[in-house]
Order: structure tokens, then C-alpha cells, then sequence
């Protein structure tokens, strides 16, 4: 294999862009598909616990260092009446849930999930239904999850056998309300109004919750960015957050084009990051608004099976793509990509994960797997808590179908300083060549090559299954550290984790 493509890198602890907000490893459980019955809860399976929750999924879930999740929706909760989740399961409603035409159980809710949320060691992003509700429910929900006590929506939790309050900190007002498949679909103008109103009511219910405004649902909307702006112009200083949402795929079977798409949400983070500042000048505002890609991911190879569901049928097998090594390397960028705005993008949620759009698989009553998208998640939360430090980076380009000068070498580098480790995130994305990566660490002096990790696969279509697990990382990576230089041999089409420690 020819290996005489060179990369240059300056590492500088003096460069930060930001401390890292460990919620942007956040994900999101829906109602919706296989994600919540048959994902995290299966009563009667060999490894659920006592309340129905799958223990193998607890596992995988802590394995990935979690620390938010988004609930209950999505495109769920524009119609979702939350008081339908709480009380005796007895007593709880079916009901038709119209965003993915399924029968909904509710035996799962509020209470359950919050319970489901400790066991995995993770907060809660709860959303509100702002499409065929308001601020009343909006508020009564979080009287019910927060207050401590003594008032008709905290006694009645207390009476469904939770005396603690569950304090849901973070809080989404509504979900994608540009979209015209959205239930209760909203203008600018009315969405901004009733995002405004019920912000006002909820934070006089509990003055600590942060709150997140929806943006647009994804940067093909013809509204993109007005709807951003005029929310914000109604709302700015009643919310915390403006939403990202944008997902990825490989339709068209190119492989150079789809490696370059973080460039796509590089530019749509920028934009959105312009529009909130300019709200901010216009509205002579002190404070900075901030950014929450609270869905994220691949999505397409499902498209055509979704099309055949029977509607109407409990947890039916939805949006259940199976991700192959190529996804892996994409997630991996779009994992990079927040990290290099760390400084304005503090929440991120992958959606989904599990079953749904999802980084761990399962069979019902059967065995549960780690697909190939699961790997760089997990190192990104794990190794990537820190200060996110800017890398002076060099690179050979290539021009796709709708990118010119992708960089072969995406990176990202997070400094932590409690630990006094570097991790450098790479990836090289072009298709046939390795790149020698040459770093001046010269910063980091007394630092030592703890290992060099690396995803890669021969097949860029290569899967996991539950019985074959094809895509799985080694530490067998090629990098030397001498006299504050580190060279690293970047494989072709490869993700690599390489970490120094003092």
C-alpha cells in the first residue's frame, strides 16, 4: 500500500476553544418502534430486572457513559398526553400514537423512566407537548416531576409511590414545529409566542431548569434560518437553548461525498450560531444563547422496510437501520465536529439508542449487540471530557460531489487537566491511502503514549450482528512519541483515538 500522503498538527494546551459540556454524549429514547418495549424494557425476558428493564441494556448503556437522555419524543410528544404514563398500569389508556401511527401501551412513563434513568446513571432532557397542548400541561408536568410537595400535581405523584421529587433539570418546549408531518405544526411567529409563554410559567414553577427552544428541523427547511431568528425574537431571553437536528445518509453509494457530510453540520452549526447573535445584537442582549443537537445520526438504510409496517401494532420493528463501518466513520466526525464548537454546542443527543436509529441492537427476548456506530460514541463520552483544544492541522483535500477541500484528516484534541491526559480523535477519511500524521507536542512535555486505538475494516459495508461482531476497535495502532513530536500512521478510512498521559 503506498503511504506517502503527510499530515501536519499543533497541539497547544494555550489554544482552547472550550470546556467540554459532557452532554453533548447525550441520546434519546422515543416511544416509538422497538426503542422503549423490546429496547429498554422487556417484562419476562431472562435478564430484566424487577420493574421489566433489560439488565443487558442497562450494561451496554453504562458502558457508553450516558449522561443525558432526551424523553419521551420526538415526534411522539406533539400528541402525547403525559398524565396517560402515570398511576396504576392498571388503569392507563391505550391510545392510537399518531406520529408513527402505533398502538401505545403506556406502560411505560414518567415515573418508569426516571427510575430506568438512574439505573443507567443519566439524567433526563424531558420535552413538552406544544402541538395539541400548552402551557398548562407543560406546567403541571413539571410540577408533577419537581416539587417537592404539598400541591394537587406533587401529592398525586407521591400517591403513584415516588416521595422525592425526580428534579428534571432540562427541559424541551415542543419538537420540531416547522415540520409540516408535525402534529399541532406552528409559524415562526406562533411557535416563538407560545415557546415565549409557557418558558415564562415553567421557570416561575422551578427557576432552575434550563430550557431548549426548537429550531429548525433540518437545514433542507425553506424556512432555515428565519425560523431560528424569529423564534429567538420572541423568546430569547425566556430559553436557554435553540435545537439542531440534521441526520446523514448513503443513498446514492458514495462513499467520498458521505465521509464529508460534517462539513454540511459544520456549516449548519455556524449559521445557526450567526443567527442567535444577531438576535442578540438586535435585542441588545448580555446573554449568549447556546446550542442543543438534540438529534443526531445515520438514518437511511431503513427507509424502504418502514414503508411496509402494519399500523397500529404495538412496538413494531421501525427505523431500525443497520449500520455498517462507513456510518462509523461518519458518526465519528459528527462526534469531532462538536467538539470543535465546543464552545457554543453543550448539548448533543445521538437518536436513538436502542433499536431506533441506535448504537445497540436487540432481539426480542433474545440477545442484545453493539452495532458499528456504538464504538465511536463510546470513546467520544469517555475519553472525550475536557477542555476541547483547537489543533493547527495541515491535511491533503480531496473534492466530492458536494464538497470541495475536505480535509483527509479530521481531528478534534481535549485536554484534561484533573487527569492530565490528551486524547486526539483522528480520522482519515481518504479511501485507499494511510496518512503519516506528524504532531508537535512540544505543550505537553512529560507526556507519554498511553495507547493508540483504532476502528477500521477492509469492507466499508462491513456490520455487526448478534452472532458475528465484524467492526470492533483494537489498540494495535502505529504512533511514537519522541522528543515532543508524536508521528502516528493513520490507516486509510480509519477512526483512532490516540491518548497521552503525563
Amino acid at each position: 500500500m503506498k503511504n506517502n500522503l503527510m499530515a501536519r498538527m499543533v497541539l497547544d494546551k494555550d489554544y482552547q476553544i472550550a470546556k467540554v459540556d459532557e452532554r453533548i454524549y447525550g441520546s434519546f429514547i422515543e416511544h416509538l418502534g422497538r426503542a422503549v418495549y423490546g429496547g429498554i424494557y422487556e417484562p419476562g425476558h431472562p435478564q430484566s430486572d424487577e420493574q421489566g428493564f433489560r439488565l443487558d441494556i442497562i450494561e451496554l448503556v453504562k458502558e457508553l457513559q450516558v449522561p443525558i437522555v432526551r424523553y419521551p419524543g420526538g415526534n411522539m410528544v406533539s400528541a402525547y398526553n403525559w398524565e396517560d404514563g402515570v398511576g396504576p398500569k392498571e388503569e392507563r389508556p391505550r391510545r392510537l400514537e399518531l406520529a408513527w401511527r402505533a398502538m401505545e401501551t403506556n406502560e411505560v412513563g414518567t415515573n418508569e423512566f426516571a427510575d430506568w434513568a438512574k439505573k443507567v446513571d443519566s439524567d433526563i432532557m424531558m420535552a413538552v407537548n406544544l402541538g395539541t397542548r400548552g402551557i398548562d400541561a407543560a406546567r403541571n408536568l413539571l410540577e408533577y416531576t419537581n416539587h417537592p410537595g404539598g400541591t394537587y400535581w406533587s401529592e398525586l405523584r407521591k400517591s403513584h409511590g415516588y416521595e422525592n421529587p425526580h428534579n428534571v433539570k432540562t427541559w424541551c418546549l415542543g419538537n420540531e414545529m416547522d415540520g409540516p408531518w408535525q402534529v399541532g405544526q406552528k409559524t415562526a411567529h406562533e411557535y416563538g409566542r407560545i415557546a415565549k409563554e409557557t418558558a415564562k410559567a415553567m421557570k416561575l414553577v422551578d427557576p432552575s431548569i434550563e430550557l431548549v427552544a426548537c429550531g429548525s428541523s433540518n437545514t433542507g427547511m425553506p424556512t432555515f434560518p428565519e425560523y431560528e431568528a424569529t423564534t429567538l425574537d420572541h423568546a430569547y431571553e425566556q430559553v436557554d437553548y435553540i435545537s439542531l437536528h440534521q441526520y446523514y445518509g448513503n443513498k446514492e453509494n458514495d462513499p467520498a461525498n458521505y465521509l464529508a457530510k460534517n462539513m454540511d453540520m459544520d456549516h449548519f452549526i455556524d449559521t445557526v450560531t450567526s443567527t442567535c447573535d444577531y438576535i442578540k445584537a438586535k435585542h441588545r442582549s448580555k446573554k449568549t444563547m447556546y446550542l442543543s443537537f438534540d438529534e443526531w445520526n445515520v438514518w437511511f438504510h431503513s427507509n424502504e422496510s418502514d414503508k411496509k409496517i402494519e399500523p397500529w401494532t404495538v412496538a413494531p420493528p421501525q427505523l431500525e437501520d443497520q449500520y455498517n463501518f462507513e456510518d462509523a466513520l461518519l458518526v465519528g466526525s459528527m462526534l469531532i465536529t462538536f467538539l470543535q464548537h465546543a464552545d457554543r454546542v453543550k448539548m448533543a443527543c445521538l437518536a436513538q439508542l436502542v433499536n431506533v436509529i441506535a448504537p445497540i441492537m436487540t432481539e426480542n427476548n433474545g440477545r442484545s449487540w453493539k452495532q458499528t456506530i456504538f464504538y465511536p460514541y463510546m470513546h467520544a463520552s469517555i475519553y472525550g471530557r475536557g477542555i476541547s483544544l483547537k489543533p493547527i492541522v495541515s491535511s491533503p483535500k480531496y473534492d466530492s460531489k458536494d464538497f470541495t477541500d475536505v480535509p483527509y484528516i479530521d481531528c478534534s484534541v481535549v485536554y484534561n487537566e484533573e487527569t492530565e491526559e490528551v486524547t486526539i480523535f483522528i480520522i482519515n477519511k481518504n479511501l485507499t491511502d494511510n496518512i503519516t500524521v506528524n504532531a508537535d507536542v512540544r505543550s505537553f512535555e512529560e507526556y507519554r503514549l498511553v495507547e493508540h486505538i483504532v476502528l477500521e475494516h477492509d469492507n466499508l459495508k462491513a456490520v455487526n450482528t448478534a452472532s458475528n461482531q465484524a467492526v470492533v476497535p483494537h489498540k494495535n495502532g502505529d504512533s511514537q512519541l519522541k522528543s515532543g513530536c508524536l508521528e502516528a500512521n493513520i490507516a486509510k478510512t480509519s477512526w483512532n483515538v490516540i491518548r497521552l498521559k503525563k
